[in-house]
């Protein structure tokens, strides 16, 4: 697989609640990081790619240093900024000018200048007149001179741009140099776009553990306590050639136990990643199977259109597995007829037991999300299923299927052409969908139905 383009990497840093994730939102154009204004909200690092002034840049945002025990919560989100930072050929320390510089300012700035990398200084809250002696105190930490701006409102991006150039020498011709070899098709290679996939369900089902066991690296942080996860935090590496974009994602509650501001932007940020995925991995407790709340998320999933692999972590706690297994694989056909053949994997994240199965499992839906049947292959089916079990007649009139064509992959769309297909009751179209999967193997992966009649071959 040929090489991403040279991307330089700014890692965004500071003590909490200086507006480092505003200034990530701000510089990435759009919404990613949640923000709060509580410390302490961002516990994982996350990252995105963005375009400044011609420059292509993989922003990092990161949790803000604050010191705890060892095998504190603190103390291991401290070890992912740490992480960001070795990965960063920029840093971008962020201090609040309102305040000035505090001791925990100092704290940062001793940090940094141990690790030899280039360091900007950004004044942030520097909206208002009052907050800039607070900003000209940055000149004492001895990083020259602090870029005054306020992320919130988007004052001083100029200036910050400004002060990044002096890193990018080189880096504009390198990146076209690299695009051009991206263009040129290698021999017997096809393109492949990167597969996004993210890991959903309930809090505290091994989500985060399962994204550092596929990585091979703590990328999220893991704890006993729901709700650790945050943000959707994104990870890339590459499978068997494959470029993938992993998403582990906070937990989805019920919405009548969602209380907390945080915990709301949490979910919100969990259904962006979902609906950005091609494929989801739906994790479910083994110890917990099959609850409301895991039927709630498949069914989302469903909704969205999304590929599907079920993952019941925990598998290594199981004391009777035959009678489990069984017993999960029958409330996996019956709950979720909409998602029927969808694999079921059976491992623990936590002692790599059946991972190895996974991301095979994972392709081979992808593969069947993509699938495209032609029209003639449809029509032979169709004709098979309608002599086999004819739609029921309406008020007197029967309903005629005429023929069917994929409107579309991603999920699999079918179109159905004929008169009183309005009237089609959701039995029969679930007896369509049923035959579909079984005659062409599309297990797993939802199906799209939309019907034109023959009075208006254009309407739903």
């Amino acid at each position: 697989m040929r090489s991403s383009p040279a991307l330089l990497t700014l890692a965004i840093v500071g003590r909490p609640n200086v507006g480092k994730s505003t200034l990530f939102n701000r510089l990435a154009g759009k919404k990613i990081a949640i923000v709060a204004d509580t410390p302490g909200v961002t516990r994982d690092r996350a990252s995105t790619d963005v375009e400044i002034g011609g420059i292509r840049y993989r922003l990092i945002d990161t949790a803000g240093f604050e010191h705890g025990p060892v095998e504190s919560l603190q103390a291991r989100m401290i070890a992912q900024t740490e992480k960001a930072i070795a990965a960063a050929d920029v840093l971008l320390f962020v201090i609040d000018s309102r305040e000035g510089v505090t001791p925990g300012d100092e704290i940062v700035a001793s940090t940094l200048r141990r690790k030899s990398k280039p360091v900007i200084i950004a004044a942030n809250k520097s909206e208002a007149r009052a907050s800039l002696p607070g900003a000209a105190e940055a000149y004492r930490l001895g990083f020259g001179d602090p870029v005054a701006l306020s992320a919130e409102h988007g004052l001083g991006m100029a200036e910050l741009f400004d002060a990044l150039l002096p890193y990018t020498e080189g880096m504009a011709q390198q990146q076209r140099d690299d695009e051009a070899r991206e263009e040129e098709p290698a021999e017997g290679e096809e393109a492949k776009r990167p597969l996004r996939l993210a890991i959903v369900g309930r809090p505290n089902v091994g989500k985060s553990s399962l994204l550092n066991r596929l990585v091979g690296e703590e990328r999220a942080l893991v704890s006993p306590m729901a709700g650790t996860t945050r943000d959707a935090v994104a990870a890339r590496w590459e499978w068997d050639g494959r470029e993938i974009l992993l998403h582990d994602t906070a937990g989805l509650r019920r919405r009548a136990r969602i209380e907390e501001p945080l915990e709301k932007l949490s979910v919100g940020s969990t259904l962006e990643a979902l609906r950005f995925a091609d494929c989801v991995i739906m994790t479910i407790d083994a110890m917990q199977p099959f609850e409301k709340q895991d039927l709630t998320i498949a069914d989302l999933i469903s909704r969205e259109g999304r590929a599907i692999v079920f993952v019941v972590n925990k598998w290594d706690l199981v004391d009777d597995r035959q009678r489990l297994l069984a017993d999960l694989r029958e409330k996996l056909e019956r709950l979720l007829p909409q998602v029927a053949g969808a694999q079921m994997l059976m491992l623990s994240a936590i002692t790599g037991q059946g991972m190895e199965r996974l991301m095979p499992a994972v392709m081979e839906a992808d593969k069947i999300w993509n699938s495209r049947v032609t029209t003639s292959e449809l029509n032979r089916f169709l004709k098979d299923a309608l002599s086999r079990h004819p739609p029921p007649a309406v008020h007197g009139r029967n309903i005629k299927i005429r023929y069917m064509t994929q409107a579309k992959a991603r999920p699999p769309s079918f179109v159905l052409f004929g008169n009183q297909l309005t009237a089609l009751p959701e039995s029969y179209m679930r007896y369509l969908g049923n035959a579909l999967r079984k005659h062409f193997g599309l297990n797993g992966t939802p199906l799209r139905f939309s019907v034109r009649t023959s009075k208006n071959p254009f309407a739903d």
